[in-house]
Parts: C-alpha cells; sequence; structure tokens
C-alpha cells in the first residue's frame, strides 16, 4: 500500500448522498448518548503568542529506514520533536521506537480518513492508535493529527473522549517536486516564530529530501533565532 493511504484492516468509510445527518455518521451535530469529556476541542495550527520556538513534526511511522535516519540525526544535533505514530507501524516495528527526549502524539491506529467514519469508527482508530503507544513506550500520548489533517464532528468526538487536543500544522515542509538544493533555504525563510512544522518519517522515495536536508533544516532555523521545542514546549512558551 503506498504511504499514505488507508491501511490494511482500516475502517470502511460512510458514503451519504445528499445532506449530511443531523446525528450520527461522520459529521454529528452532536453526541446525544453520552455528554463528552470536556464538551470542547482544541484545534491548534500554530501558537499566535510572541515566542521564539518553533515544533518539528513528523507523521506516519515508525518505519525501517526512514525513522531512524531522523532519529539519528535529531540526536546528532540535539532537536528535540513530535512524532505522531501510526499504532499499527508501532506494533510492527516497535524495535524503531527510540523516542527518548521526543513527544509522541496519535496519529491512529492505522492512518484511516477519520473525517469519513462515523463516530464509533473514529473512537476506535484514535482509541486503538492511543493504547498501542501507551503499551509501547510507557506514555500516553496528549494530542491527535487526523491523517490529511482531515476533520469531521465525529473526530473531534473521539478526540474530547481521550482528553486529546488535536495538533495540526502552519508550515508544511516541502517534500515533493521541489529543488533540492533549495529545500533548506525554503524552509527556513518560511519559517515564523510559533510555527508547527509538517514533515514526515515514512513514505515514498521522493520525501526523502526532507531527511537527506534535515540537518541544514535544523542548522538553519537556528541560525534565524528559532527554538526547536516539542507540541508541548510550544504550547506552553
Amino acid at each position: 500500500m503506498a504511504a499514505g493511504g488507508v491501511l490494511a484492516g482500516a475502517a470502511a468509510p460512510v458514503a451519504y448522498h445528499g445532506r449530511l445527518p443531523v446525528d450520527g455518521g461522520y459529521a454529528p451535530a452532536g453526541n446525544p448518548s453520552q455528554w463528552t469529556l470536556r464538551g470542547q476541542v482544541r484545534t491548534v495550527w500554530h501558537v499566535p503568542a510572541s515566542t521564539d520556538a518553533v515544533a518539528l513534526t513528523f507523521d506516519d511511522g515508525p518505519m525501517p529506514q526512514w525513522t531512524p535516519r531522523v532519529l539519528d540525526i535529531l540526536a546528532e544535533l540535539a532537536a528535540p520533536a513530535t512524532f505522531f505514530l501510526v499504532g499499527e507501524r508501532l506494533r510492527a516495528h516497535r524495535d524503531l521506537a527510540r523516542y527518548d527526549g521526543h513527544e509522541v502524539a496519535n496519529h491512529t491506529w492505522s492512518h484511516a480518513d477519520l473525517a469519513r467514519l462515523d463516530e464509533r469508527a473514529a473512537l476506535d482508530e484514535v482509541r486503538r492508535g492511543h493504547d498501542e503507544i501507551a503499551s509501547v513506550l510507557g506514555r500516553a500520548p496528549a494530542f491527535l493529527r487526523p491523517p490529511w489533517g482531515h476533520l469531521g464532528r465525529s473526530t473531534l468526538l473521539a478526540a474530547d473522549s481521550l482528553d486529546y487536543d488535536i495538533v495540526m500544522w502552519s508550515q508544511r515542509i516541502p517534500e515533493y517536486r521541489v529543488n533540492p538544493a533549495g529545500i533548506v533555504a525554503r524552509v527556513v525563510g518560511a519559517a515564523r516564530p510559533g510555527a508547527i512544522l509538517l514533515a514526515h518519517d515514512t513514505g515514498p522515495a521522493d520525501r526523502m529530501i526532507t531527511v537527506a536536508n534535515l540537518r541544514g533544516i535544523v542548522k538553519g532555523l537556528r541560525a534565524k533565532s528559532l527554538r526547536l521545542v516539542t507540541v508541548s514546549q510550544l504550547l506552553a512558551a
């Protein structure tokens, strides 16, 4: 299966024709059966407060070849990051889970498109991812990033049930169809204080441009007087 797609075993999407339903489905107006934990979910793209920090985040791992290279480079540079893990991949590659000094967060169990799932299926995806991370790493994640950044009301209800904030991104590192020699200047030039940067530690071969240039990106951000922090640290800034 190509990276970024729905992995085998993912819950089937719900199809509707015409107007979306008021209750149930992937865009429920509320939860008629029970009150949710907080009744609200914070969704974060960036931190608007004055800060000199940015958060570097990686989605879709762990996977062989990619994840070890990313972790080795970050360790070499003492650069913290936040990794949004796919539970199914973590179970298959738990030997790669060397996340000391980094933050881990939930990217669902099978990288399913939560915005197309009903409330029960979305909750299953999120909870299974949560449980796998907690079991393998001994620490429970506090954040959810929905695959592809797709949000549906059922996604919000699932996040609320696990007391999650949803973390999106404000800057996507250009991993496709870019000038490899210019990626560092492009990423660093666009970076702003309070930004959440999106990268990946798995995927098709052309995404390797990020890994190949990760040292330059980290050093360039620091040369711009931007501190690299985890998402939690950024939110606390």
